[in-house]
């Protein structure tokens, strides 16, 4: 049974100070401290089908998140690998505090890159 309030505090209790190049990983084990187990993937920017395979479903956008929703966006020059990033309900977090809203750097809002947005229903 998914725990959204488990898997926020999970990702929240495990940020670090700044990024380690980590986010799927630390995203996928926040998902799994919520109940849910998600088969892994190379990139961030590949999780959605796990994430309709483990019972998320794909929202429109993330103008509105709930806790526990994962936004999985595609990847920038540099960034071959994409990002995720779960809210835990006032921020995003990712391996780390997203002060920013869910692009978790300066290139990504340049950018400003397609996204997902998944929420477990």
């Amino acid at each position: 049974m998914w725990d959204s309030n488990a898997a926020a505090n999970y990702v929240r209790q495990h940020a670090q100070s700044q990024s380690g190049g980590n986010c799927a990983k630390y995203v996928r084990k926040a998902i799994e401290a919520g109940g849910i187990s998600v088969a892994p993937t190379l990139s961030a920017k590949d999780y959605g089908f796990s994430l309709r395979q483990a019972g998320f479903i794909e929202l429109g956008d993330a103008l509105s998140p709930r806790r526990g929703d994962v936004i999985v966006i595609q990847p920038i020059p540099g960034h071959p690998h994409g990002h995720m990033a779960m809210f835990d309900g006032s921020r995003w977090i990712s391996d780390f505090v997203q002060n920013n809203g869910f692009y978790p750097g300066k290139e990504y809002r340049t950018q400003k890159p397609p996204y997902k947005l998944y929420r477990h229903h």
